[in-house]
C-alpha cells in the first residue's frame, strides 16, 4: 500500500485497520505513481494530476474510487509583507509548486482565470521538503502546496492569496496496479470497503481523528485538526462524469505541452467496485 502522510489511507494505518498490509511511504503523488510502475505497490492515493502524469508516462494502472472535492485543501501561500492582493500580481514573479502534483492543475486554472500564460511567471518545481524553506527564506514569492503542507505553512505573516475554490475539484484518487484488479480483486474490494468506514468515522469523530493523526502525520494536534476538518473528505465511486473532470485536465495538460501527447485517461477508470460507496 503506498501512501502519503494525509488522506484516508493514513487514518486507515493509524487505526489498524488493514491487517496484513505492508505500507509504503511517499512524499508526494509523482513518487507513489513510480512505484506502481516498478510494481512495489498495489494501491495507492494521490491527487489529481498525477495520474495524468503517470498515464503520460506509460504506467499502467486503473482508477478505483476517488473522493468529494476539496478545493479548500490547496492554495498559493505569500508572505503578508509582499503586498500581493490577487494571482494577477505574481506576473514577472517566481512560483513554486511540485511537478506533477494536484496543485500544477491549480496552476494551470489560475494561469486561465487571471488572462495569465506559463510565460508569465518563473516556475520553481520543488518537493513540499524543498519549497517550506525556499519559501521562509524568501526565496520564491509563492507556494503553491496542498494540505497538510498548507496548514503547517499558515504561520503569522503568512497569506493565503487563493484557494482552488471554483477553478479545481482537488479531488483524491484510489490507484491499483492492473494485476491487483485482477487477481486480488475480493482484497480490493475489501480494502475499499473498510477504507469507507474507516473515512466515514473519521468524518463523524473529527476530534479523535486529529487526535489519532497528529502523531502519524507528525504534525501538532491543532493543526491537524485545521487541515483534516477542511480537506478530509468522503470517498465516492468513479463514474463517467469523473472521467470527463480528469479528461478535460489531461487534455489541458497535452494543450500546455505539460505532457508530450495526448492521453485517454477515461481508458483508466475501473467502474467494477463503484457498489462499494452506493
Amino acid at each position: 500500500m503506498g501512501y502519503q502522510r494525509y488522506g484516508s489511507l493514513s487514518l486507515l494505518k493509524a487505526r489498524n485497520e488493514a491487517p496484513g498490509v505492508t505500507w509504503s511511504l511517499f512524499e508526494s503523488g509523482p513518487a507513489l505513481t513510480e512505484a506502481l510502475k516498478a510494481g512495489s505497490i498495489d494501491i495507492g492515493e494521490t491527487g489529481e494530476a498525477p495520474p495524468i502524469f503517470a498515464a503520460a508516462g506509460k504506467i499502467p494502472f486503473k482508477i478505483v474510487a476517488t473522493s468529494d472535492e476539496v478545493p479548500q485543501g490547496e492554495a498559493v501561500l505569500v508572505k503578508e509583507s509582499s503586498g500581493f492582493r490577487t494571482f494577477a500580481d505574481l506576473k514577472g514573479r517566481t512560483v513554486a509548486l511540485n511537478k506533477g502534483s494536484n496543485v500544477h492543475w491549480l496552476l494551470v486554472k489560475l494561469l486561465e482565470a487571471n488572462n495569465m500564460t506559463l510565460q508569465d511567471i518563473t516556475v520553481q518545481y520543488l518537493k513540499p521538503a524543498e519549497g517550506r524553506p525556499a519559501f521562509d527564506a524568501g526565496q520564491v514569492d509563492a507556494w503553491i502546496i496542498w494540505d497538510p503542507y498548507f496548514a503547517l505553512a499558515e504561520q503569522p505573516g503568512v497569506k493565503v492569496l487563493a484557494d482552488a475554490t471554483g477553478l479545481a475539484s482537488n479531488r483524491q484518487y484510489i490507484l491499483a496496479a492492473p494485476d491487483a484488479v485482477e487477481k486480488k480483486t475480493d482484497q480490493v474490494r475489501d480494502l475499499l470497503t473498510q477504507l469507507n468506514t474507516t473515512t466515514q468515522w473519521g468524518i463523524d469523530n473529527p476530534e479523535e481523528r486529529a487526535r489519532l493523526l497528529a502523531p502519524e502525520l507528525k504534525i501538532a494536534e491543532d493543526v491537524a485538526k485545521r487541515s483534516l476538518d477542511r480537506s478530509a473528505k468522503s470517498l465516492a465511486p468513479v463514474s463517467a462524469a469523473i472521467g470527463d473532470e480528469l479528461q478535460a485536465i489531461a487534455d489541458g495538460f497535452a494543450e500546455l505541452e505539460l505532457i508530450p501527447e495526448p492521453i485517454d485517461i477515461k481508458a483508466r477508470i475501473e467502474p467494477q467496485f463503484t457498489g462499494v460507496f452506493t
